[in-house]
């Protein structure tokens, strides 16, 4: 009931004024442009998470080393810090009064360009990356524990090469995995509002992602546009529940059909 009934409120809140009233307010260019935001900072937030997630995974389960602990632990602090803390740390790093301020100035006066982070799109996206970050490599940390080092000593003893063992025997055993934790990651970086609401500065129409054009549209009372852009993440949201639950269902049929 609790679940079921706040997405049926949304979805029935949004088209009280009418399907013209919804086609126009999820059309203008200020939902548009925050779309496009989301979709960007999304992409490039999977990206670059599932690349390292890999990476962090496969050295934490497949090697040991001094620091093996510490580089454990680094994976898990965006769980325990708010995402609005996270916010306000880059912007006092990257913002006018940040340490690393002066770097981007220097850059900007070298090369003539005009970079910014704070209060613009590279900063969403970094604060995206951040607060997803450990999702992809904690859904294949524990398969790859499960799994040993067995089967990948025996391949390197035979003469086998890394990208030979990682691609015949590390890969086919989490490929589950590893879509299972990018479709999380791509959940959460889509609902981000927190450490984005902070960095982005809330500018209409050029570093707005779709939860904060939500937030704005609700304190201006505009409350069904409010709830029509709402559904927008609702719908996106269901697609990627259906595509988590072909997931699960497809890796749950071939692990027993190896068993």
């Amino acid at each position: 009931f609790m679940l079921v009934m706040p997405l049926f409120c949304i979805v029935s809140s949004s088209l009280k004024q009418g399907l013209g009233f919804y086609f126009k307010s999820v059309s203008s260019k200020y939902v548009v442009s925050a779309l496009k935001v989301t979709l960007f900072a999304t992409v490039i937030a999977v990206v670059i998470n599932t690349f390292f997630g890999l990476c962090a995974a496969w050295v934490t389960t497949k090697f040991s080393f001094k620091g093996k602990q510490v580089l454990a632990t680094l994976i898990d602090i965006p769980f325990s810090i708010s995402p609005v803390i996270v916010g306000l740390a880059f912007l006092m790093t990257f913002g006018r009064l940040g340490w690393f301020y002066p770097v981007i100035r220097w850059f900007n006066s070298v090369f003539g360009a005009n970079v910014r982070i704070a209060f613009a799109i590279p900063g969403v996206v970094l604060a995206t990356i951040f607060v997803t970050f450990p999702f992809v490599s904690r859904e294949i940390i524990p398969v790859l524990n499960a799994q040993g080092k067995d089967e990948e000593e025996a391949a390197a003893l035979m003469g086998a090469g890394k990208w030979r063992i990682f691609s015949r025997i590390t890969f086919p055993h989490m490929k589950w995995a590893l879509l299972y934790g990018i479709v999380l990651c791509t959940a959460r970086a889509m609902g981000e509002f927190g450490a984005v609401s902070v960095i982005s500065g809330h500018l209409r129409g050029v570093t707005n992602t779709l939860p904060l054009h939500v937030e704005i549209l609700y304190n201006e009372f505009n409350t069904t546009a409010a709830f029509a852009v709402s559904s927008l993440l609702v719908i996106m949201a269901v697609v990627i529940l259906v595509i988590r639950t072909l997931i699960v269902e497809i890796s749950g049929k071939n692990a027993s059909e190896a068993v």
